[in-house]
């Protein structure tokens, strides 16, 4: 075994590359604890700081709760894979993850599921509706994207980040749902808000009719909380508590 074999993956990258590991891994177990995972065939993506263009992702393969920091994988936005990564990725994986980091530099990270309520919502001609209040925290910052069938093609890449723009949620139609933020806590409450949105509007339409808010409630209600989300202090420490519960139910993300 050589000395670059022998050393921990800690002790080959940078502590700004070692604490977006152990990020990016709880992220993965936070999918994993929720139930949003598909097996290994949904992505989490995460800049690595510094000025390289490389970025953190799964292991194929690897089911969400046995991601670790070590066993992240590093590649560049081709989907190379780079040292120190002792694994491969799914390259269809990286398609939708590596046309927003290359269009948007102010994307951290960008999480993708394919989860049975974002799904069922994403199949619908009116896509989300404005019927709850956890709609409405998404609603505003909400874009849409039509399917093109499994994403393996570049060529959809340009049209998947136009229709992005600066938006920070999308529901890809026929697909599943997507968020993008520059805190893995932005990353995390923006797809846990569309989630329950997505859910709690299943539900509801099982019901009977619905009762849709009109655009001035649309905007107060968004407005209200981006003013929550978007301050730095509130994002360090709601991600602190959200690191405690990994910790305490899903333990070893960061070795």
């Amino acid at each position: 075994m050589d000395d670059q074999t022998a050393l921990s993956v800690k002790e080959q990258v940078t502590p700004e590359e070692w604490k977006a590991r152990c990020d990016l891994a709880a992220l993965y177990r936070l999918v994993r604890m929720h139930g949003w995972d598909d097996m290994f065939f949904t992505h989490i993506s995460m800049r690595v700081p510094g000025p390289d263009e490389h970025f953190l992702l799964n292991p194929f393969g690897l089911l969400y709760e046995d991601v670790t920091a070590s066993n992240m994988v590093k590649v560049d936005l081709d989907g190379n894979v780079l040292p120190p990564a002792q694994f491969g990725i799914n390259p269809a994986g990286f398609v939708i993850h590596s046309a927003i980091h290359a269009a948007r530099e102010d994307v951290k990270l960008a999480l993708h599921l394919h989860t049975d309520a974002g799904v069922a919502v994403a199949a619908q001609k009116g896509g989300l509706r404005p019927i709850s209040q956890l709609s409405m925290h998404v609603y505003n910052d909400l874009a849409y994207h039509d399917y093109e069938g499994v994403a393996l093609e570049s060529e959809e890449k340009k049209r998947l980040v136009a229709d992005l723009g600066d938006k920070n949620v999308m529901i890809l139609r026929n697909h599943g749902t997507l968020s993008v933020g520059d805190h893995p806590f932005s990353v995390y409450i923006r797809i846990y808000l569309l989630e329950r949105a997505c859910k709690v509007q299943i539900m509801a339409q099982a019901g009977g009719d619905l009762l849709e808010c009109d655009q001035d409630m649309q905007d107060r209600v968004f407005d209200q909380s981006s003013e929550i989300a978007g301050n730095e202090f509130f994002k360090e420490i709601a991600w602190a508590a959200l690191l405690d519960r990994v910790r305490r139910e899903s333990p070893g993300f960061d070795t």
